[in-house]
């Protein structure tokens, strides 16, 4: 997987890339202090190569000591997804941008999907077809190797095992969006589905069934790392970006409030320590 270069300029240290991003540093500890809970990206937000890097797991683990909920919203899919959301101390995983909750429940893992089965039957035919075209006509595609675990959606792999050119990418959306799909692209992956879900819609929904509570932005913090976050970032007056943000600041048209200093699992630790100081 490409390496992300860091958010901060290497020889001033603190200084923003672009001077776009503000450090986490400058983020008052009392704004901290008010928030009910984490919001969070997945893929190079928690982890890296694919897996929950250790520092973010214990920051997981004390969040939640600390009666702090974290739910994670993620492209990944459900098949995916099933194991971590049983592992890992988080109230919710909700997986393919906003299409699937899973959470536990008396110990058991609950699925719930925004679609009927015979609405996603019927989707699964127009996203076969366009997963096709994409496959014949993008020179260098592939379906990602998670794809078996989809329920609504289809992803091609552009950074996780193969290296897909930026123009390449560019076609792939656009041909999504031909086959009247939502698309977008995440650190990993170039996702695409039928329906007008997304992250803000996933977060909406997990916060009111997971934990029975009415959704307020000023409630929680977002963290995130790429393209496929923009939509939280504008709709949360408070979102984090991870450091390795800094390989999309180009593209990106709603950037992060504020930005870690590490990258990955260890800017959202970074992230999870201001917040529990902030707490007292």
């Amino acid at each position: 997987m490409p390496q992300a270069p860091s958010a901060f300029n290497s020889t001033a240290g603190a200084a923003p890339v672009g001077d776009r991003l503000r450090p986490l540093a400058k983020l008052p500890p009392a704004r901290l202090g008010t928030l009910h809970g984490v919001l969070t990206d997945i893929d190079d937000t928690l982890t890296a190569g694919g897996q929950i890097e250790p520092a973010a797991l214990a920051a997981l683990q004390a969040l939640a000591a600390a009666g702090v909920p974290v739910i994670a919203i993620t492209g990944r899919p459900a098949g995916w997804s099933e194991p971590f959301a049983l592992a890992w101390p988080v109230a919710a995983i909700v997986a393919e941008n906003g299409a699937v909750m899973l959470r536990r429940r008396g110990g058991l893992l609950q699925i719930d999907c925004v679609a009927d089965v015979a609405t996603r039957a019927a989707n699964s035919l127009r996203l076969q077809a366009c997963a096709q075209a994409v496959l014949q006509q993008v020179p260098g595609a592939v379906l990602a190797q998670d794809s078996a675990g989809r329920l609504t959606d289809i992803a091609i792999d552009h950074s996780e095992f193969s290296d897909l050119p930026p123009e390449r990418i560019a076609e792939v959306v656009a041909l999504m969006q031909a086959h009247g799909l939502t698309a977008t692209v995440s650190s990993i992956h170039i996702n695409g589905w039928i329906g007008k879900h997304g992250k803000p819609s996933g977060a909406r929904w997990a916060v009111a069934e997971a934990l029975g509570l009415p959704f307020a932005a000023d409630d929680w913090v977002y963290v995130g790392d790429s393209t496929n976050d923009q939509t939280m970032f504008e709709l949360m007056p408070l979102s984090v970006g991870v450091a390795n943000i800094a390989r999309f600041v180009p593209q990106l048209q709603s950037l992060p409030a504020y930005v870690t200093r590490a990258e990955r699992g260890a800017g959202f630790a970074e992230l999870a320590a201001a917040l529990l100081a902030a707490r007292g």
